[in-house]
């Protein structure tokens, strides 16, 4: 069973930086797809980035490209993502994800908590 928390959320001004992080505790996610969603009061979750287990692949919602990074560290259990250039329309609470498939076919879904993203002046 994976369990997943996120981190690093707060108040942060237009144009500032934050860096958000997602650690899996005594559970190794390395064989998994990790990916950062997002969700904004009333609005559907909308998928951010995502990281291959290997970080081969490596994928960005357009409006994010260029100013997020995603990363992953497999030795410590943890996925962040680097926020730059922050805008007004990425306030939301941001979800850490990890997905996999098994040897069965079966897909495996696991979330974290969330955490709290604000900007503005």
């Amino acid at each position: 069973q994976l369990q997943l928390v996120e981190s690093g959320g707060g108040l942060v001004q237009p144009g500032g930086s934050l860096r958000l992080s997602c650690v899996a505790s005594k559970v190794s996610f390395s064989n998994y797809v990790m990916s950062w969603y997002r969700q904004a009061p009333g609005k559907e979750r909308e998928l951010v980035a995502s990281i291959s287990s290997d970080s081969s692949g490596i994928h960005y919602t357009d409006s994010v490209k260029g100013r997020f990074t995603i990363s992953r560290d497999n030795a410590k259990n943890t996925v962040d993502l680097q926020m730059n250039s922050l805008k007004p329309e990425d306030t939301a609470v941001y979800y850490c994800k990890a997905s996999r498939t098994t040897n069965w076919a079966r897909i495996e879904t696991y979330w974290g908590q969330g955490t709290q993203v604000t900007v503005s002046s």
